[in-house]
């Protein structure tokens, strides 16, 4: 059987303090994005069940699959969900769901419930793009922008590369962090030059310096985390050309789970991230689950 250093273990996970049979309302999010699928389940506007799936080929079976792993055995039936929201890039394909919801309004909203209401900046660092939000004090998002380079495919050239390498996922940002200095970037346009890239680094003489494995990592992770600058920078003021982000700023997305990224957008903009009460890889499942909860009859949690 073939590993796949490059997939990143699937969770689930349920509240024992909290019980279903006695909420008012129950509201369901899923989160159908290009490598990974959430499916949330909240109880009277608080965090029940989720399950965290990868999506694979079938949008429609991972849907399905996301919300009966949040179900699992709770005793909760699709009938006793008042509303079930979708969003992400294969929201069309969620059965069941009354509500199509865009992402960045559910990224917004989950993060605030993930970082608490001090988060200003949300920073998605997704599988295909990176989108960064800048929200109101009300959860809504005043102002984002989003990745706009050709072929940018942030979190699958990742799980590409991991494969390459021969390196898990879950080990490849602490890895490339054991190094005395970050080298050079590779190219940061898009992955279809970064990869090849990063394969050359491989070869003896193909730069004037060999790199030993944790160096080709940094090399490789620095780019992703310079691509994802990038984007930070149309959102956030300019001072004497460097980016500024004042405080608040959370990470969501499977990226937020390698510190090789973060740290080193936490380096260049010098912030420290705030850490989330649950898998960052759910602000949109919880965000589309918390609007289908304020939207249906109840109105919005305490």
């Amino acid at each position: 059987m073939k590993y796949e250093y490059g997939l990143w273990p699937e969770s689930s996970y349920r509240s024992d303090k909290i019980e279903w049979k006695k909420a008012k309302k129950i509201t369901a999010g899923v989160d159908v994005g290009t490598t990974g699928t959430q499916a949330a389940i909240l109880c009277d506007g608080e965090l029940y069940a989720y399950s965290n799936l990868r999506t694979g080929a079938d949008f429609k079976l991972a849907a399905k699959n996301a919300l009966d792993g949040a179900l699992g055995s709770s005793g909760i039936e699709t009938g006793d969900i008042s509303a079930i929201a979708a969003t992400g890039f294969g929201r069309r394909n969620v059965e069941n769901a009354v509500q199509k919801l865009d992402d960045m309004q559910c990224h917004g909203k989950g993060a605030r419930y993930l970082f608490g209401k001090d988060v200003k900046t949300v920073v998605d660092l997704g599988g295909q793009t990176v989108k960064t939000m800048r929200l109101f004090g009300w959860d809504r998002v005043a102002d984002f922008k989003t990745s706009d380079k050709c072929a940018t495919g942030f979190g699958r050239s990742i799980e590409v590369m991991c494969n390459v390498f021969q390196v898990p996922i879950t080990e490849i940002g602490a890895r490339s962090l054991k190094v005395e200095k970050d080298p050079e970037p590779l190219s940061t346009t898009c992955y279809n030059f970064a990869n090849p890239e990063a394969v050359g680094l491989m070869r003896p003489g193909f730069r004037e310096k060999d790199l030993d494995e944790n160096e080709m990592l940094a090399s490789y992770l620095f780019t992703i985390a310079w691509r994802a600058l990038s984007t930070i920078g149309k959102i956030a003021s300019l001072e004497v050309g460097d980016v500024k982000l004042e405080e608040g700023v959370g990470f969501t997305g499977g990226l937020a789970k390698n510190p090789g990224i973060t740290e080193r957008i936490e380096r260049e903009l010098n912030i420290k991230a705030m850490s989330p009460k649950f898998d960052p890889m759910l602000a949109g499942a919880i965000g589309a689950a918390l609007l289908a909860y304020e939207q249906s009859e109840g109105g919005k949690p305490e």
